[in-house]
């Protein structure tokens, strides 16, 4: 396992916001954020839930909820013997996705809080699953092996990991290029920066099973990845 980032990210810019400013980012959107970006993460997030193939009974943790539509799936998969957990910075997003679980009847199966995934609240090998999406590129490059450090930590052995994440891999055209820009001059607009997902993933100490790199408007990893028995 490498703490180092070079080691995996070289030529990732720089995460320019702090933690304050991001969760207060967060709030500001909670209520407007499927308006700005369900259309686009929809079908990437569809296709990683198959990949991680949630099933009955399990105890699976997302972090990075946001308004809970992960949340609803996972828990409709795991069922009344099983637990879903929630971890995200934003308070208002809480509320969102607490309201959308309430609406949906699932909120006996959903444990939620408001935290920091590089100090998560659950015991040693507790979870089955942990599922990411669009949220590992938020976290400044040397913050990206503790997060993975930390999933390791909570997975059981054999558990499994899925990112979805905005990739270095894949064709990088303008379009990336004017992402990556726009990430460094206006990080109020643009809080987020393309990563490698499956090298930071493997330099953490996972054994990825599967990567496909698919295309929103710019280049997405989504990785399967397990902790060794």
């Amino acid at each position: 396992m490498s703490d180092d980032p070079v080691d995996y990210e070289p030529g990732v810019l720089r995460v320019l916001r702090n933690k304050d400013e991001t969760k207060a980012f967060y709030n500001k959107i909670a209520t407007v954020y499927d308006l700005l970006s369900e259309h686009f993460e929809r079908a990437m997030r569809e296709e990683a839930i198959k990949m991680l193939a949630p099933s009955f009974g399990e105890r699976l943790l997302e972090i990075g909820f946001g308004t809970g539509h992960v949340l609803v799936e996972l828990a409709r998969a795991v069922g009344p013997t099983g637990t879903v957990f929630g971890t995200d910075l934003s308070e208002n997003m809480l509320t969102q996705a607490q309201g959308l679980l309430e609406q949906e009847n699932l909120t006996s199966r959903v444990k939620l809080a408001c935290g920091d995934a590089e100090e998560l609240p659950h015991g040693a090998e507790s979870m089955d699953g942990i599922f990411m999406c669009f949220t590992l590129e938020l976290f400044d490059t040397p913050a990206i092996p503790r997060v993975l450090a930390e999933c390791r930590r909570v997975l059981r052995p054999g558990g499994r990991i899925v990112v979805v994440a905005v990739s270095k891999e894949g064709k990088q055209g303008v379009v990336v290029r004017a992402f990556e820009w726009t990430h460094r001059h206006f990080p109020n607009l643009m809080d987020c920066r393309p990563i490698y997902a499956r090298h930071a993933i493997e330099a953490a100490g996972f054994v990825t099973d599967q990567c496909m790199i698919e295309s929103m408007w710019v280049p997405v990893e989504i990785v399967r990845a397990r902790k060794s028995q």
